[in-house]
Protein backbone atom coordinates (compact mmCIF):
# COMPACT_ATOMS: atom_id res chain seq x y z
CA UNK A 1 0.00 0.00 0.00
CA UNK A 2 1.26 3.37 -1.08
CA UNK A 3 2.17 5.32 2.25
CA UNK A 4 -0.61 8.51 0.55
CA UNK A 5 -3.14 5.93 1.31
CA UNK A 6 -1.99 5.71 4.89
CA UNK A 7 -1.87 9.13 5.67
CA UNK A 8 -4.96 9.17 4.31
CA UNK A 9 -6.70 5.69 6.18
CA UNK A 10 -5.02 7.79 9.33
CA UNK A 11 -6.05 11.18 8.79
CA UNK A 12 -9.79 10.00 7.91
CA UNK A 13 -9.79 7.66 10.90
CA UNK A 14 -8.65 11.18 13.41
CA UNK A 15 -5.36 8.88 14.15
CA UNK A 16 -2.39 11.59 15.33
CA UNK A 17 0.34 11.46 13.94
CA UNK A 18 3.57 12.89 14.50
CA UNK A 19 5.20 15.74 12.37
CA UNK A 20 8.30 12.95 11.73
CA UNK A 21 5.80 10.27 10.81
CA UNK A 22 3.62 12.05 8.40
CA UNK A 23 7.24 13.65 6.47
CA UNK A 24 8.20 9.86 6.33
CA UNK A 25 4.83 9.12 4.94
CA UNK A 26 5.14 12.18 2.65
CA UNK A 27 8.94 10.82 1.43
CA UNK A 28 8.44 7.69 0.78
CA UNK A 29 4.82 7.83 -1.36
CA UNK A 30 5.63 7.01 -4.96
CA UNK A 31 2.23 8.75 -5.77
CA UNK A 32 3.29 12.26 -3.86
CA UNK A 33 7.01 11.74 -5.70
CA UNK A 34 5.13 11.07 -9.31
CA UNK A 35 2.95 14.53 -8.26
CA UNK A 36 5.77 16.55 -7.18
CA UNK A 37 8.48 15.69 -10.40
CA UNK A 38 7.46 18.30 -12.53
CA UNK A 39 5.31 21.36 -12.83
CA UNK A 40 4.07 24.13 -16.10
CA UNK A 41 2.96 27.23 -15.21
CA UNK A 42 -0.51 26.59 -17.16
CA UNK A 43 -3.85 26.97 -15.90
CA UNK A 44 -5.09 23.72 -16.56
CA UNK A 45 -1.68 22.27 -15.31
CA UNK A 46 -2.42 23.69 -11.89
CA UNK A 47 -6.30 23.10 -11.94
CA UNK A 48 -5.76 19.55 -12.17
CA UNK A 49 -2.51 19.11 -10.20
CA UNK A 50 -3.77 20.45 -7.42
CA UNK A 51 -7.53 18.36 -7.29
CA UNK A 52 -4.57 15.36 -7.03
CA UNK A 53 -2.11 16.80 -4.27
CA UNK A 54 -5.90 17.52 -2.60
CA UNK A 55 -6.85 13.63 -1.99
CA UNK A 56 -3.42 12.81 0.34
CA UNK A 57 -3.99 14.49 3.67
CA UNK A 58 -0.80 17.17 4.84
CA UNK A 59 0.86 17.44 1.59
CA UNK A 60 0.39 21.19 1.52
CA UNK A 61 3.20 21.03 4.29
CA UNK A 62 5.42 20.92 0.68
CA UNK A 63 6.80 23.62 -0.62
CA UNK A 64 5.65 22.13 -4.36
CA UNK A 65 2.21 22.34 -2.99
CA UNK A 66 2.19 25.80 -2.18
CA UNK A 67 3.66 27.05 -5.46
CA UNK A 68 0.56 25.47 -7.12
CA UNK A 69 -1.83 26.93 -4.57
CA UNK A 70 0.20 30.40 -5.29
CA UNK A 71 -0.37 30.05 -8.89
CA UNK A 72 -3.83 29.01 -8.72
CA UNK A 73 -4.58 31.99 -5.66
CA UNK A 74 -2.73 34.56 -7.80
CA UNK A 75 -3.76 33.77 -11.29
CA UNK A 76 -7.46 32.05 -11.38
CA UNK A 77 -8.93 33.27 -7.90
CA UNK A 78 -11.16 36.22 -8.50
CA UNK A 79 -13.72 38.15 -6.33
CA UNK A 80 -15.99 36.10 -7.88
CA UNK A 81 -14.93 32.87 -7.39
CA UNK A 82 -12.33 30.14 -9.13
CA UNK A 83 -11.80 30.94 -13.36
CA UNK A 84 -10.65 27.87 -15.10
CA UNK A 85 -9.33 31.24 -17.29
CA UNK A 86 -8.53 33.69 -14.55
CA UNK A 87 -11.22 36.12 -16.26
CA UNK A 88 -14.33 36.47 -14.43
CA UNK A 89 -16.35 35.24 -17.22
CA UNK A 90 -14.98 31.97 -16.95
CA UNK A 91 -16.01 31.23 -13.74
CA UNK A 92 -18.69 28.18 -14.11
CA UNK A 93 -19.43 25.47 -11.91
CA UNK A 94 -18.06 22.29 -11.91
CA UNK A 95 -14.28 24.31 -11.89
CA UNK A 96 -15.40 26.70 -8.91
CA UNK A 97 -16.57 23.94 -7.00
CA UNK A 98 -13.68 21.38 -7.72
CA UNK A 99 -11.42 24.19 -6.75
CA UNK A 100 -13.35 24.67 -3.64
CA UNK A 101 -13.36 21.28 -2.31
CA UNK A 102 -8.98 21.06 -3.10
CA UNK A 103 -8.79 24.23 -0.93
CA UNK A 104 -10.81 22.96 1.73
CA UNK A 105 -8.95 20.19 1.94
CA UNK A 106 -5.70 21.62 1.77
CA UNK A 107 -7.11 23.32 5.06
CA UNK A 108 -7.66 26.64 3.31
CA UNK A 109 -11.53 26.79 3.84
CA UNK A 110 -11.74 30.14 5.59
CA UNK A 111 -9.48 31.53 2.84
CA UNK A 112 -11.18 34.36 0.83
CA UNK A 113 -11.04 32.46 -2.02
CA UNK A 114 -12.71 29.69 -0.53
CA UNK A 115 -15.21 32.13 0.42
CA UNK A 116 -15.77 33.69 -2.82
CA UNK A 117 -16.02 30.36 -4.50
CA UNK A 118 -18.85 29.63 -1.69
CA UNK A 119 -20.60 32.58 -2.19
CA UNK A 120 -20.61 32.48 -5.89
CA UNK A 121 -22.48 28.52 -5.32
CA UNK A 122 -24.84 30.24 -2.90
CA UNK A 123 -25.66 33.36 -5.47
CA UNK A 124 -26.08 31.82 -8.59
CA UNK A 125 -25.66 28.44 -8.69
CA UNK A 126 -29.33 26.37 -10.11
CA UNK A 127 -30.56 23.22 -9.00
CA UNK A 128 -33.43 22.84 -10.65
CA UNK A 129 -34.77 22.70 -13.97
CA UNK A 130 -36.47 26.20 -15.68
CA UNK A 131 -34.57 28.24 -12.67
CA UNK A 132 -32.70 31.61 -14.05
CA UNK A 133 -29.79 32.26 -12.67
CA UNK A 134 -28.77 36.57 -11.61
CA UNK A 135 -25.15 35.47 -12.91
CA UNK A 136 -24.88 37.94 -15.52
CA UNK A 137 -21.32 36.53 -17.33
CA UNK A 138 -21.62 34.67 -20.38
CA UNK A 139 -18.71 32.16 -20.03
CA UNK A 140 -21.23 29.48 -18.46
CA UNK A 141 -22.87 29.76 -21.89
CA UNK A 142 -20.70 27.89 -23.53
CA UNK A 143 -19.94 24.10 -23.37
CA UNK A 144 -23.18 23.04 -23.90
CA UNK A 145 -24.50 25.92 -21.24
CA UNK A 146 -23.87 24.98 -17.70
CA UNK A 147 -27.19 26.97 -16.52
CA UNK A 148 -30.04 26.69 -19.10
CA UNK A 149 -33.45 25.75 -19.11
CA UNK A 150 -31.53 22.56 -18.06
CA UNK A 151 -28.70 22.70 -15.58
CA UNK A 152 -25.38 21.17 -16.32
CA UNK A 153 -25.67 17.81 -14.52
CA UNK A 154 -22.29 17.74 -14.20
CA UNK A 155 -22.08 20.96 -12.36
CA UNK A 156 -24.67 20.46 -9.90
CA UNK A 157 -22.91 16.81 -9.35
CA UNK A 158 -19.94 18.64 -8.59
CA UNK A 159 -21.29 21.71 -6.60
CA UNK A 160 -23.11 19.30 -4.25
CA UNK A 161 -19.64 16.89 -3.98
CA UNK A 162 -17.51 20.02 -3.19
CA UNK A 163 -20.42 21.91 -0.54
CA UNK A 164 -20.42 18.10 1.37
CA UNK A 165 -17.24 18.64 1.39
CA UNK A 166 -16.53 21.72 3.09
CA UNK A 167 -19.34 21.06 5.12
CA UNK A 168 -18.07 18.21 6.87
CA UNK A 169 -14.40 20.39 7.08
CA UNK A 170 -16.17 23.17 8.91
CA UNK A 171 -18.42 20.59 11.17
CA UNK A 172 -21.93 21.18 9.33
CA UNK A 173 -22.27 24.62 10.82
CA UNK A 174 -23.28 26.90 7.86
CA UNK A 175 -26.95 25.96 7.76
CA UNK A 176 -26.77 27.82 4.32
CA UNK A 177 -24.87 25.20 2.67
CA UNK A 178 -27.04 22.23 4.15
CA UNK A 179 -29.80 23.45 2.16
CA UNK A 180 -28.35 23.60 -1.21
CA UNK A 181 -26.83 20.07 -0.59
CA UNK A 182 -30.43 19.08 0.31
CA UNK A 183 -31.74 20.47 -3.09
CA UNK A 184 -28.78 19.51 -4.98
CA UNK A 185 -29.26 15.60 -3.87
CA UNK A 186 -33.03 15.64 -4.44
CA UNK A 187 -32.24 16.85 -7.66
CA UNK A 188 -29.73 14.16 -8.48
CA UNK A 189 -31.73 11.39 -7.18
CA UNK A 190 -35.07 12.29 -9.33
CA UNK A 191 -32.18 11.52 -11.57
CA UNK A 192 -31.08 7.93 -10.00
CA UNK A 193 -28.10 9.64 -9.92
CA UNK A 194 -26.74 8.65 -13.26
CA UNK A 195 -29.81 9.01 -15.44
CA UNK A 196 -31.44 10.88 -18.03
CA UNK A 197 -35.39 11.78 -17.03
CA UNK A 198 -36.42 11.20 -20.77
CA UNK A 199 -35.33 7.96 -21.44
CA UNK A 200 -33.01 6.61 -18.69
CA UNK A 201 -29.63 7.27 -20.94
CA UNK A 202 -26.68 7.81 -19.18
CA UNK A 203 -26.70 11.79 -18.72
CA UNK A 204 -23.20 12.59 -19.65
CA UNK A 205 -19.47 10.27 -21.14
CA UNK A 206 -17.78 8.47 -18.28
CA UNK A 207 -20.43 8.78 -15.51
CA UNK A 208 -20.38 5.39 -14.59
CA UNK A 209 -16.68 5.06 -15.10
CA UNK A 210 -14.60 4.52 -12.20
CA UNK A 211 -11.62 7.16 -12.00
CA UNK A 212 -9.36 8.88 -8.84
CA UNK A 213 -8.66 11.52 -8.42
CA UNK A 214 -11.55 13.56 -10.28
CA UNK A 215 -11.33 15.33 -12.83
CA UNK A 216 -13.84 17.75 -14.64
CA UNK A 217 -16.08 15.12 -15.88
CA UNK A 218 -18.33 13.57 -13.42
CA UNK A 219 -17.63 9.82 -12.41
CA UNK A 220 -19.30 6.56 -10.55
CA UNK A 221 -16.81 7.95 -7.75
CA UNK A 222 -17.99 11.39 -7.65
CA UNK A 223 -21.66 9.78 -7.46
CA UNK A 224 -20.72 6.99 -4.49
CA UNK A 225 -18.64 9.99 -2.72
CA UNK A 226 -21.75 11.44 -2.60
CA UNK A 227 -23.99 8.58 -1.60
CA UNK A 228 -21.96 7.73 0.82
CA UNK A 229 -21.71 10.47 2.43
CA UNK A 230 -25.11 11.97 2.55
CA UNK A 231 -26.16 7.60 3.17
CA UNK A 232 -28.27 7.70 0.17
CA UNK A 233 -28.19 3.89 0.07
CA UNK A 234 -31.15 3.78 1.92
CA UNK A 235 -33.44 5.35 -1.07
CA UNK A 236 -35.19 3.21 -3.64
CA UNK A 237 -33.54 6.31 -6.13
CA UNK A 238 -30.38 4.88 -4.99
CA UNK A 239 -30.82 1.35 -6.28
CA UNK A 240 -29.77 1.79 -10.02
CA UNK A 241 -26.32 3.33 -8.40
CA UNK A 242 -26.13 0.56 -6.31
CA UNK A 243 -26.49 -2.08 -8.82
CA UNK A 244 -23.93 -0.76 -10.79
CA UNK A 245 -21.65 -0.57 -8.00
CA UNK A 246 -22.41 -4.56 -7.30
CA UNK A 247 -21.90 -4.90 -11.37
CA UNK A 248 -18.19 -3.18 -11.42
CA UNK A 249 -16.94 -5.26 -8.99
CA UNK A 250 -13.88 -7.53 -10.47
CA UNK A 251 -14.08 -9.65 -7.13
CA UNK A 252 -16.38 -9.04 -3.61
CA UNK A 253 -15.56 -5.47 -2.50
CA UNK A 254 -13.01 -5.14 -5.55
CA UNK A 255 -12.98 -2.59 -8.01
CA UNK A 256 -10.81 -1.64 -11.13
CA UNK A 257 -9.99 2.42 -12.72
CA UNK A 258 -12.00 2.37 -15.76
CA UNK A 259 -10.85 5.54 -17.25
CA UNK A 260 -7.76 7.20 -16.50
CA UNK A 261 -8.01 11.37 -18.17
CA UNK A 262 -5.18 12.78 -19.79
CA UNK A 263 -3.78 15.96 -19.21
CA UNK A 264 -0.01 16.93 -17.88
CA UNK A 265 -0.90 17.63 -14.55
CA UNK A 266 -3.36 14.74 -13.90
CA UNK A 267 -1.98 11.67 -12.30
CA UNK A 268 -3.96 8.85 -11.57
CA UNK A 269 -3.13 7.34 -8.57
CA UNK A 270 -2.65 3.61 -9.51
CA UNK A 271 -3.10 1.70 -12.97
CA UNK A 272 -6.32 -0.21 -14.81
CA UNK A 273 -4.46 -3.21 -14.38
CA UNK A 274 -5.07 -4.38 -10.39
CA UNK A 275 -7.60 -4.19 -8.54
CA UNK A 276 -7.56 -0.35 -6.98
CA UNK A 277 -6.86 -0.07 -2.99
CA UNK A 278 -8.01 3.67 -3.51
CA UNK A 279 -11.03 3.15 -5.03
CA UNK A 280 -11.57 -0.08 -2.07
CA UNK A 281 -10.94 2.41 0.74
CA UNK A 282 -13.77 5.03 -0.87
CA UNK A 283 -15.83 2.92 -1.80
CA UNK A 284 -16.62 1.02 1.45
CA UNK A 285 -16.98 3.88 3.49
CA UNK A 286 -20.78 3.20 3.56
CA UNK A 287 -21.94 3.75 6.63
Amino acid sequence: MDTALVLRKSYDGKNGLTDIEINELLKNSSIVQKLTKDYEEKAFFNIFRIMCLAEIPYIEKLDYTQKVIDFISNKLSTQEGFSYTGIVDYVVPCYNAMLLESYTRLGLSNSVEVKNALNWIKQYQVFERNQKTSWKHNGICKHGGCMNSTPCYIGIGKTVRALITYSEYIDYEDKEVEILIEKGINYMLRHKMYQRLSNGKLISTHITDIMFPQAYMLSLTDLVYIANKRKLWEYQEANSLKELLKAKEIAPNKWKIDYIYRNNGYKSFETRRNPSEWIEYLFLDRK
